[in-house]
């Protein structure tokens, strides 16, 4: 029998229905109006407009139905700015003009149409219309041409230029083989960098923790920016640089906070480490055989039945005694922490969350249960503050046991059935304003990342916790660092990962990292050797493997191996001033730590899609091996002068050269002018040899250059009062006026030598080690001024200057003749 079903407007095929797939569009500009906080309404036929001036550069666009007041609440994406300066509206026959700090935006009245310009008048972003299906998903089309070129986009696969490709913003759990036609991985970034050489850059976020995308391949001349459900809420964010427009993205986001010393040291992982003799066994093996190493990892066999908050009472009975080992041998423990509660009466953790209504729930009140390890799982509700807090809280069972971080896995989040995630009809509190989980799906992993830092913070007696998270969103710099999710032993892999940490520092993630060795399949020793030379480089350096895959511990390869290993991974903790200095950088200017070439060089076209090298900082350029068998490659120089880190050997830039790469070395370069600081060889970060002898300033000769040189207990928030010293030092080469090291004290609240008289080190704190390579000619005199030179020295052979300053902890200039 037929019922009324049969006439379901569902049910109309194509041709029956012609306005099935159409697209609206705003249509024509009918009027403006000022908003109450500074903003302009823009009037269409069939949408509205806002515009709202957020900082100097940076100008946020959202679109609205209807005749309501206009929502201009953000995510906690978005840090709260204050705002720069009004918006000036004019008004002739046929455009509206708003003239923003910094920006000037040009809107058609008929046919729309939105351009934005810089301060200087030229041309940023063109909008060239924005559309929406019957169900309201949303999409702007922004003009590009033959010149364009993207970055950013957060953790995506494939090359560094991201033009061609289309990308989803959903977070997911890809335990399949990583490959650059991958759309989605574990964090979603809505973001993206548009640069064309000889033009202002910009960039361009959407705020929407929803499915997302952003299409660089359907149109030639256009790229297309998607949201499926809820608001399309941009904001476009000015250069005119590379640099410009990164730093300006960490305004509206956020900055990496400095982290604990130990978490940029090296850290090794398993899944698992099954008891806490293995894990003793372990830390023993790495002091035993002098390979420099800071944390070990716990993955989730610590628990007792994966329960989070415990200890499995047969294979870790005594954590505390393991705790007590760990820290006499300076290792940092980070367990793992999913977000999984299982399902189990006489769980506390459990009943605590049902008491409470601390769990995600749909509408009609019923608790979503998942599978994940531990079986049928709840799951707690981040967007509301009261489960954050106690979610927080609960990590005192760790830091109690002396555990100062924690990993947060299985945070998209991921569940074990036919979606992969929760159910999208799932209503997450959100404070008071409900929103379903399809909306906000995004944002799931980094509110779990910023509960847990806050709580780890809370029961830290003033020290810096450390978190890892897998899944994130923009803004997850705050308050985690990433690594890459769950790669493989690929030499694919490897190559890979240069280009997805390059673009996750483009958009605002500095400390992030691949599984070194990778986490699935089986690594050899020539993989783990070539892939511990690059992550020796990589702002999170940390080797993880799979349960079914051979171990992957440094010695387990041959002598020649762990040499290499224990070679490269000590350079780190050698120039970990620098990476130090670097991560300071970032915490105050939100440029990352490791670059594209492009960064540096934005005006050399030979290196838009350069990702198999890369700069740590913007001296020092690393060319890894990427393939089996190989043990040459070429290298691309830009211009200027270039000193090969291992040789001193010069070379002229702007062009490629072959170099030698035996299994041993790495190819690495100093540009002229660069600085790097270099402290003796440590086991750990806290490893009191570190402070035995003085520092050593490497000044690469050949033009000017300039450091800066960051110090502080490396642990506590002490420097949020001022308890740092900063030296800028400045290279500078003059003819008439001699070679000068100059010193500038520009900040001094560290209470060092207090500190270095308790652990008898005063004398090393003070003193400075002076090594200038390439130095053209031998000085015939040198003066100090505002320190003592004790002695230097200058190796004719070696074309090297050795001095010792004393006294170098105030300003100072050191001047060669």
């Amino acid at each position: 029998m037929l019922t009324s079903e049969e006439i379901h407007p569902d049910h109309q095929g194509p041709g029956k229905d012609p306005f099935k797939h159409s697209l609206s569009r705003i249509g024509r500009l009918t009027g403006a109006a000022r908003l109450e906080d500074g903003g302009v309404m823009l009037y269409g036929d069939n949408a509205n407009l806002a515009i709202v001036p957020v900082t100097a550069g940076i100008l946020r666009l959202k679109v609205f139905f209807g005749e309501n007041a206009p929502d201009l609440g953000t995510t906690p994406a978005i840090l709260p700015l204050t705002r720069s300066g009004e918006i000036v509206l004019s008004e002739d026959e046929d455009t509206y003009t708003i003239a923003s700090p910094g920006l000037r935006a040009v809107a058609v009245k008929s046919p729309f149409g939105f351009k934005i310009y810089d301060g200087r008048g030229e041309q940023l972003a063109n909008l060239l219309g924005i559309e929406w299906n019957e169900k309201r998903a949303q999409t702007a089309l922004l003009a590009m041409d033959e010149q364009s070129h993207f970055y950013g986009l957060g953790e995506k696969t494939g090359f560094l230029d991201k033009k061609g490709e289309r990308y989803e913003m959903w977070n997911s759990d890809v335990y399949a083989p990583h490959v650059p036609d991958i759309e989605a991985l574990y964090q979603s970034i809505p973001w993206s960098i548009h640069f064309r050489y000889g033009r202002p850059a910009y960039g361009v976020l959407l705020d929407n923790p929803g499915r997302t995308a952003f299409d660089m391949r359907t149109r030639a001349d256009r790229y297309q920016i998607s949201a499926e459900k809820g608001a399309l809420d941009l904001y476009i964010v000015q250069g005119p640089t590379l640099k410009d427009v990164v730093r300006k993205l960490s305004e509206l986001t956020g900055r990496t906070p400095l982290p604990p010393k130990w978490s940029i040291g090296y850290q090794q992982s398993r899944y698992s480490y099954m008891s806490q003799d293995e894990v003793l066994q372990v830390a023993r093996t790495f002091r035993k055989k002098r390979i420099p190493c800071d944390v070990l990892y716990l993955d989730i066999h610590y628990m007792d039945e994966y329960r989070v908050f415990s200890w499995d009472p047969v294979a870790f009975p005594r954590p505390l005694e393991m705790m007590r080992e760990l820290e006499a041998l300076g290792f940092q423990l980070v367990p793992i922490v999913d977000p999984g509660v299982k399902k189990d009466p006489s769980y506390p953790v459990y009943q605590q969350g049902i008491r409470n209504g601390y769990f995600c729930r749909k509408l009609e009140g019923e608790i979503f249960i998942g599978p994940v390890w531990p079986g049928p799982s709840a799951f707690p509700d981040f967007t509301d503050d009261g489960a954050a807090a106690w979610w927080g809280d609960l990590h005192v069972h760790y830091t109690s046991h002396g555990i100062k971080g924690i990993w947060n896995d299985m945070n998209e989040p991921s569940v074990f059935n036919e979606s992969k995630t929760m159910d999208l009809d799932v209503v997450h509190a959100n404070n008071g304003d409900p929103r379903t989980h399809g909306e906000l799906h995004n944002l799931y992993g980094m509110l779990m990342s910023k509960a847990t830092q806050e709580g780890m913070k809370r029961h830290l007696n003033s020290e810096r916790p450390f978190v890892l998270t897998r899944a994130g969103y923009a803004g997850i710099q705050r308050y985690a660092t990433v690594w890459t999710g769950d790669n493989r032993a690929y030499w694919e892999h490897l190559a890979m990962s240069i280009s997805m940490v390059l673009n996750l520092g483009l958009s605002g993630v500095a400390f992030a990292g691949p599984d070194i060795g990778g986490f699935s399949h089986h690594t050899t020793g020539e993989l783990l050797a070539r892939w511990t030379q690059v992550g020796a480089f990589t702002p999170f350096c940390r080797n993880h493997s799979a349960i079914d895959t051979i171990r992957q511990e440094p010695w387990l390869f041959g002598e020649k191996v762990e040499d290499i290993c224990r070679s490269y991974i000590g350079l780190r903790y050698r120039l970990m001033p620098t990476l130090y200095a670097l991560f300071y950088e970032t915490s105050v200017s939100g440029l990352p730590i490791v670059r594209p070439l492009l960064m540096e060089y934005p005006d050399d076209e030979t290196v838009y899609n350069l990702c198999d090298q890369f700069l740590f900082g913007p001296d020092l350029l690393i060319a890894p091996i990427l393939r089996p068998g190989t043990f040459s490659r070429a290298v691309y120089l830009p211009a200027g002068i270039w000193y090969d880190y291992w040789t001193g050997e010069r070379h002229e830039g702007g062009r490629w050269i072959l170099a030698a790469a035996p299994l041993a070395t790495m190819p690495m370069y100093v540009r002229a002018g660069g600085i790097l600081a270099e402290q003796p060889l440590a086991m750990y970060a806290d490893d009191a040899a570190a402070q035995s002898e003085p520092l050593t300033l490497t000044v690469y000769a050949g033009r000017d250059g300039q450091f800066r040189l960051y110090e502080d207990d490396g642990k506590t928030y002490a420097y949020e009062q001022g308890a740092y010293r900063l030296r800028e030092f400045n290279w500078s080469e003059q003819k008439d006026t001699g070679t000068t090291l100059r010193c500038e004290l520009a900040h001094d609240g560290l209470p060092l030598v207090r500190e270095a008289e308790e652990t008898g080190t005063a004398e090393a704190s003070q003193t400075l080690r002076i090594v200038v390579r390439q130095m053209a000619s031998a000085p015939t005199e040198a003066m100090a001024s505002g320190a003592s030179l004790l002695e230097w020295t200058y190796d004719a052979e070696a074309r090297q200057l050795h001095a010792v300053v004393e006294g170098a902890t105030g300003s100072f200039n050191l001047r060669f003749f």
